[in-house]
């Protein structure tokens, strides 16, 4: 039974989708005003775990993720630059592409952009307004916080507990406005702003409304899973299911909200100011984009986490020893070892597969899961050395860890590199004639030399196999 933490409820809860066997998704996207950052591929690896994971069990996944093309951010930079926002907007919007995909999140089913759905903000605020929960001023259209009964119920404070934080004064402080608290869904032109034309004057959206004007119009007044950053719960989630069930009178908005941890850099929270502000392009040229997926996808999307020189190294070793089992099993596949029968591999595997869904079905606990492949990699080590595996083994636990992968969206097999030089073949085949004739001193010898050259031997009942030193 999946069980998932719903912050909603701040308890783990049978996941049940509101329609059998189909999942509808939504996770907060980036605003495309500069480079994707640490923490953006924090979240989005987590999420994209999530939908791999719900797809392997079974579910029809429909996951949708928005592109925040028009925003306060994207202006100021655009307007410092001398180029228009949608230019900004469509630079950094492929280069988050382009992260995204060397970091392998390919779960995404629709990118939509905010501006793509303003017919839809324009109607959704009329109704809002219709139904006496929005109101213009001066400088644009508000939501008004103090009509909606149940204002804080994802955060679970009260509408008055909320007035009482002094962080309300800087929800877009006007004094024309009703309550403190009261956000935009409708900010009037000013210049060098992209506007469009509204009921209410030229203008652009506010930015909680984009979110559901993309998720209603695409899934309907109520889904399954909003996910997002934990510093999206307020104002920002909460303002949507505000906006959602005030307009359609459907409780609840979303069934299951889903939130990731914050990220820390060296125990700091990544900063511009502390000098620790990562981008995805950095990280993964410094520390390679195979290991970044392993350490973001192995760390529980629920918990925080340090990207720390010490962790990512470690991170590194964990994906270089599965990836070093799966290299012995490529090598024994091509080898074509004759079956024994020893060893039961599909055993070996459904009771690893069946650990891995045991821990994955507990809010998605990639950390458990990682420790039930690190005692499948020893089993198969272990196998290995005593030589207890054969081809058929091979290719049941080659295929397991495709599987894997698959899941993961980490790389676990890599394709063996085949070029040693003739001198190299040469000094292996002496090894070879030497160890048969237990001539260990000359066998040892031969050893050093080639792991001097980067080439290191490993011995088994099976034979000797080599591989590239790391």
């Amino acid at each position: 039974m999946l069980k998932v933490y719903n912050t909603l409820t701040r308890k783990k809860e049978e996941f049940v989708p509101r329609e059998n066997g189909k999942v509808k998704m939504f996770v907060c996207g980036p605003t495309v005003y500069d480079w994707t950052h640490l923490g953006h591929a924090k979240s989005y690896i987590g999420f994209d775990v999530i939908a791999r994971y719900l797809r392997y069990r079974g579910y029809d996944v429909f996951y949708i993720q928005n592109i925040t093309d028009i925003e306060d951010r994207l202006i100021k930079r655009a307007n410092e630059k001398d180029i228009s926002v949608k230019e900004l907007a469509e630079e950094f919007t492929q280069r988050y592409y382009d992260d995204m995909n060397d970091l392998n999140v390919t779960s995404i089913d629709k990118y939509e952009y905010a501006t793509d759905y303003i017919p839809q903000i324009i109607e959704q605020i009329q109704g809002l307004a219709e139904r006496g929960y929005a109101y213009e001023i001066d400088d644009g259209v508000y939501f008004d916080v103090s009509r909606f009964e149940e204002y804080g119920k994802l955060i679970h404070r009260s509408f008055e507990d909320i007035m009482k934080d002094e962080r309300v004064s800087r929800i877009e402080p006007n004094p024309q406005k009703e309550n403190e608290i009261d956000f935009s869904l409708w900010k009037k032109k000013k210049p060098k702003e992209p506007a469009w034309d509204s009921p209410w004057g030229e203008g652009r959206p506010g930015w909680h409304i984009e979110d559901t004007a993309i998720s209603i119009t695409n899934f309907g007044p109520q889904y399954d899973i909003h996910g997002g950053g934990e510093d999206l719960i307020f104002p920002h989630h909460e303002a949507e299911i505000a906006q959602a069930e005030a307009l359609t009178g459907k409780i609840p908005f979303v069934r299951y909200w889903l939130h990731n941890r914050f990220l820390l850099v060296e125990g700091q929270k990544m900063s511009k100011s502390l000098g620790n502000y990562i981008t995805v392009r950095d990280a993964i040229t410094r520390h390679d984009a195979d290991v970044v997926r392993f350490f973001f996808t192995f760390n529980p999307y629920y918990r925080p986490i340090d990207f720390a020189a010490d962790k990512i190294e470690e991170a590194r070793k964990k994906l270089e020893k599965i990836r070093n089992t799966a290299e012995n099993l490529l090598i024994l596949l091509e080898a074509g070892v004759e079956a024994t029968g020893e060893t039961d591999a599909g055993e070996i595997v459904e009771d690893v597969r069946k650990r891995i869904i045991e821990s994955m079905d507990d809010n998605f606990n990639t950390a458990d899961a990682l420790a039930v492949i690190f005692d499948f990699v020893r089993c198969v080590n272990n196998l290995f050395t005593t030589g207890s595996l054969d081809r058929e083994c091979a290719r049941e636990f080659l295929g397991f860890l495709e599987e894997l992968e698959d899941i993961y969206g980490v790389r676990f097999i890599k394709a063996r590199d085949e070029s040693l030089t003739p001198e190299q073949e040469e000094m292996i085949k002496r090894r070879e004639k030497a160890r048969a004739a237990k001539n260990w001193k000359e066998a040892d010898e031969i050893r050093k030399v080639l792991k001097a050259q980067g080439i290191i031997l490993e011995d088994s009942q099976e034979g000797t196999v080599w591989k590239k030193e790391k």
